[in-house]
């Protein structure tokens, strides 16, 4: 309990009193009940600053609005019974739809973060035209399964890779059909495919988004998010929000320059799943990666590339530390969990082998997301700039 006292305490961002930023107010309430699951008024009262009356205003416009629920009453405690007030899961609903260079992802996502439907499909290349023919084939049977209709979505976020014409021979996908992205307008050409207003983002800052809105409270406010896929990406958080920065490119961690590593000057070179794809088919091997959570067949080219690309993330984490002072490095990706766990621990005995002078050592941990990551975080996109606040942004 006292940590949980201390981290509201703690918490960076506080309400105002004034009847004007009645909406600020709000989002931040559902912010913090978000963060931490469920919160009293007493507890939302510490956390935020502002006055009992105030905040008993805003539980019950929330509850109004049927965007919270009431828990148990805790007895056992001097006074009168607390109530936990929490998230209604089923408030809102929001689809994610992930581009990815391998698979296509589409996802109906509640208020609460919980997946309620989700559709799949792998494919050797992505192209406007299969898009398409994906969201054809796939929405109407996913809305079904949630039970839901297309006016009951929110909105719609949609999670790719940035410029997708780039880098076609590191995945062996033909320049020319890639070509056809470049003129591709994805959220004016989609839009009218998808239900609730459209937003696109890069993916690599949509699973930074999910863990920061879906993962569990973390006392990091500042912190470097690689995400392994396809290829290497990832995200940055400041100030406890995701910073997409001026092109929503933050955290396009792929082109770092990695010293003294055979095969490549890049961190997409190395830290990259294409990567240990050319490894098993150099083994003779059929180069697609397993379905599911066993990659014990991948061994010993798993190991290899587990320890190559530790080597790369942690020269790739101090060449970010030096640009800001980073707390914690996560590291998710679409990799089943004792891989995630393994390369984490690698990135960190490479990182004691570094020159750290000048920079601070950060903590180190994984995502908590994986694969799902960048449709959820699709569809996190609503959630956030509607029910959560951005530090980063003057309200």
């Amino acid at each position: 309990m006292r940590d949980r006292d201390d981290l509201l305490r703690s918490t960076p961002i506080k309400g105002s009193n004034q009847t004007k930023v009645r909406g600020y107010n709000e989002r931040l309430v559902l912010h913090l009940i978000r963060t931490y699951g469920a919160l009293t008024k007493a507890e939302a009262t510490r956390a935020t600053g502002l006055s009992p009356n105030a905040v008993s205003m805003i539980f019950r416009a929330l509850e109004a609005d049927g965007l919270l629920l009431r828990d148990d009453p805790i007895r056992g405690r001097v006074g009168q019974p607390s109530v936990p007030i929490r998230l209604n899961p089923a408030a809102r609903h929001y689809l994610g739809f992930k581009i990815g260079r391998r698979s296509f992802d589409l996802a109906v996502v509640d208020f609460a973060g919980r997946m309620v439907a989700r559709r799949t499909a792998s494919h050797a290349y992505p192209t406007p035209a299969t898009a398409r023919g994906f969201l054809h084939a796939n929405l109407r049977p996913l809305l079904r399964s949630a039970k839901l209709k297309a006016a009951q979505i929110d909105g719609t976020g949609i999670a790719m890779p940035s410029e997708l014409w780039h880098w076609t021979g590191e995945f062996g996908a033909p320049r020319a059909e890639m070509e056809a992205w470049r003129g591709f307008d994805v959220e004016a050409e989609l839009s009218p495919l998808l239900p609730g207003p459209v937003a696109v983002e890069n993916d690599g800052t949509a699973a930074c988004r999910a863990e920061l809105v879906f993962g569990p409270v973390s006392r990091w406010h500042d912190v470097i998010y690689f995400f392994v896929g396809t290829f290497i990406g990832g995200g940055i958080m400041l100030n406890g929000s995701v910073y997409p920065g001026r092109s929503g490119n933050s955290g396009g961690f792929g082109p770092l320059r990695i010293p003294d590593e055979p095969g490549g000057t890049r961190l997409v070179d190395h830290a990259s799943l294409a990567v240990l794809e050319r490894l098993v088919a150099a083994d003779g091997r059929d180069p697609a990666l397993p379905q599911g959570e066993d990659w014990s067949a991948l061994e010993p080219v798993l190991s290899d590339w587990i320890a190559r690309a530790a080597r790369s993330l942690a020269h790739a984490v101090v060449s970010t530390l030096s640009v800001i002072d980073f707390e914690a490095v996560v590291i998710d990706g679409a990799l089943p969990g004792d891989v995630r766990d393994r390369l984490v621990r690698a990135v960190g005995a490479e990182l004691d082998l570094l020159d750290l002078q000048g920079v601070g050592r950060p903590d180190l941990g994984p995502g908590h997301l994986g694969d799902a990551a960048r449709v959820l975080g699709a569809a996190a996109y609503r959630i956030s700039t509607d029910c959560m606040i951005d530090q980063n942004t003057p309200w």
